[in-house]
């Protein structure tokens, strides 16, 4: 991309599977140079994960790591061999941005630190992300996205309490958390080369997964600023209902959004009862009220529950499947989503960016093939020749 609103950016991605991968793509996105490092023969492990197109598992079909790697390209290398971490160097000497999530230590172990890359490129923005940060009692600790996403509090809201049972916290779908600390590390990272244009100095940022999700969560935070106990979520009236044709969220915590889902109902008869008229009424009925909403809900569509609630400034949302967003008129008038021509995995739609910029609207490419670029970026940028690739293949360096 050169036209993008970080055209000039060059951007060195070193991280697999979600948050690192992501926080390249946002800069890609925007218009950034990224170069994605991956592993010798294997490649990104995102490679390996479904879901699949034609349920066929291949290195280049991999839909989460189609949808990770856009607008950037791909070169591989192993920074970690000994000819790997030269030519690791020589890359950081002429990128803006370095994006890596190993374990906290193992650069710094190889001389490929913050600090030793700062001599070779005084400039260089390095962001680390990783599960706990560079710092603290549980910096070297391992985390699976589930652990991840339990130590940052997400769930605490979730304990449900029925008969003072309390049932075991969930987790978010797919890889939540993940997402988090790749958008905070771009946030930084953007903070970071914005200050270096002012100072000409580099910056080193430090992620915490754990610290993305915790920063992120606002609404348990608040709660936690006046109660640190954990907090169980009991049903109030509304909450998930059953429609003619799948299901609906309606959420009338306030007094005007129950008022309004009422006018919505036709202001039954039931709802003039004196515990209707408070929230702490509510919440102490709601077995009472629940049948009354999902009797009415039952007889209508999602669509017409959600434009009646709407047009009385009640929140209700539809639940909607991967497909049926996909083809959501609001999405298809946005343009949110486009499709891409993959010469593997073929053409398919890919969710665009929650930003829309005037001058430089959103033109992301395809994700690309393990090592597609390798002959540009080594030959091309770094004066390597093909003898000299070759030779790097067959020792597994590249």
């Amino acid at each position: 991309m050169t036209d993008g609103a970080l055209a000039g950016l060059s951007v060195l991605e070193v991280g697999s599977l979600v948050a690192a991968p992501y926080c390249g793509k946002l800069l890609g996105d925007l218009g950034a140079d990224v170069v994605k490092v991956e592993a010798p023969g294997s490649g990104d492990p995102a490679r390996s994960r479904g879901p699949f197109p034609d349920d066929t598992p291949e290195l280049e079909r991999s839909a989460l790591f189609l949808y990770l790697n856009t607008s950037k390209r791909s070169i591989t290398l192993d920074p970690i061999s000994e000819a790997g971490g030269g030519i690791f160097r020589k890359l950081v000497a002429e990128v803006d941005v370095l994006i890596e999530d190993y374990p906290p230590g193992t650069l710094e172990g190889l001389g490929l630190g913050y600090a030793d890359l700062s001599r070779i490129n005084p400039g260089l923005v390095m962001t680390s992300i990783t599960p706990f940060g560079q710092t603290g009692p549980n910096r070297h600790y391992r985390a699976h996205p589930l652990n991840s996403y339990q130590v940052g509090g997400h769930s605490g809201a979730f304990h449900l309490v029925e008969d003072e049972e309390v049932r075991p916290p969930p987790k978010g779908g797919g890889y939540l958390g993940e997402y988090d600390g790749g958008l905070t590390a771009a946030v930084g990272t953007l903070a970071a080369v914005l200050g270096r244009r002012l100072t000409g100095r580099g910056r080193y940022i430090d992620i915490s997964k754990q610290e993305a999700m915790i920063g992120l969560e606002r609404v348990d935070v608040a709660r936690l600023a006046n109660d640190p106990s954990p907090i169980p979520w009991r049903p109030a009236t509304g909450g998930m209902s059953e429609t003619k044709d799948g299901y609906l969220l309606l959420t009338p915590l306030e007094n005007h959004q129950w008022q309004g889902l009422m006018r919505a109902m036709g202001d039954p008869e039931w709802s003039k009862a004196e515990w209707c008229q408070t929230e702490a009424g509510r919440m102490e009925h709601a077995d009472e009220a629940a049948p009354h909403v999902q009797a009415w809900t039952a007889g209508l569509t999602r669509d017409e529950i959600y434009h009646r609630t709407q047009a009385e400034g009640t929140p209700s949302a539809p639940i909607r499947n991967v497909a049926e967003v996909r083809d959501w008129e609001q999405a298809k008038a946005r343009g949110f989503f486009v499709e891409l021509d993959h010469p593997e995995a073929g053409k398919q739609v890919y969710p665009t960016a929650a930003y829309k910029l005037s001058k430089t609207p959103w033109a992301g490419t395809r994700a690309p093939l393990l090592g597609e670029h390798n002959r540009e970026i080594y030959c091309d940028r770094l004066g390597y020749s093909l003898q000299d690739l070759e030779r790097l293949a067959d020792s597994e360096v590249i």
